[in-house]
């Protein structure tokens, strides 16, 4: 039996879910709030948990020094095969280290970033606690930590837009879900990571949502991405929009020495 967790679901994931209209407005809404934060290039990324490289990879083309880490060698190999059809000068800035988020500083050599992104990787642990150590131990000092989590504030919404009314009464109580790749999902609250942010020499910053509005659609849809991600930038950055997202992105700073 393979040890590769995501073996199976990788087709699924990276030419499936990220290539949806949901998947385009993530990578979208996510690296615009990325930008609001991040240094001019050039800079050093560790993008944990980074699958093929969507978030990444576009960090790389616009000047970002980027390491991708990622445990699963299937994820890897994926990653290497979009990597292969971009630059020269952008192949050139990417590193490919096979790693759990965990051992991310030993799998680095120790080496300090000025970002560290971590997005949708919590909701597949048990307890966040370890991996945000992790990241900010990596993070450089004034470095930005970015995860993105599933919003355990929201779990209800789903059930109930599905009419399934029961599981809608029972996800008040839940603390996650079975997501949309049939995998289970654990959810956290924004001030429970930020407190963990805390507890690692990190200051929370800001908070925004991710997916509201398409989060609810067909996933066959084939809506204008541009249009519906102009308007999910917009609502993850405005209450009560933000609050409603069935997932949410923390950004942090350093204050540990480098």
């Amino acid at each position: 039996m393979s040890d590769d967790a995501w073996a199976s679901l990788a087709d699924q994931f990276v030419d499936g879910a990220y290539e949806s209209v949901k998947g385009q407005v993530r990578t979208y809404v996510l690296h615009h709030q990325l930008m609001e934060h991040f240094p001019e290039p050039p800079g050093a990324v560790l993008d944990v948990g980074g699958g093929a490289g969507h978030q990444s990879f576009p960090l790389a083309r616009a000047g970002y020094e980027v390491t991708l880490l990622d445990p699963s060698p299937t994820m890897l190999a994926k990653a290497e095969q979009k990597l292969a059809s971009e630059a020269p000068a952008v192949r050139n800035r990417v590193r490919l280290v096979q790693a759990r988020g965990e051992d991310a500083a030993e799998a680095t050599g120790g080496q300090r970033f000025t970002a560290v992104l971590c997005h949708g990787v919590l909701m597949y642990v048990d307890h966040p606690g370890p991996l945000i150590t992790s990241l900010c131990r990596c993070a450089a000092a004034d470095g930005i930590v970015s995860v993105m989590a599933l919003n355990a504030k929201t779990l209800a919404i789903r059930p109930a837009l599905e009419r399934r009314w029961a599981d809608a009464l029972a996800a008040f109580e839940a603390s996650g879900e079975r997501g949309l790749l049939g995998v289970d999902t654990r959810a956290d609250t924004v001030e429970e990571l930020a407190e963990l942010f805390r507890a690692n020499e990190v200051e929370p910053v800001t908070w925004y949502g991710v997916w509201l509005f398409a989060d609810w659609m067909d996933p066959a849809a084939t809506e204008e991405v541009s249009a519906v991600a102009a308007v999910e930038l917009q609502a993850s950055r405005r209450d009560p929009y933000r609050q409603l997202s069935r997932v949410f992105h923390l950004v942090g700073r350093s204050r540990a020495d480098a």
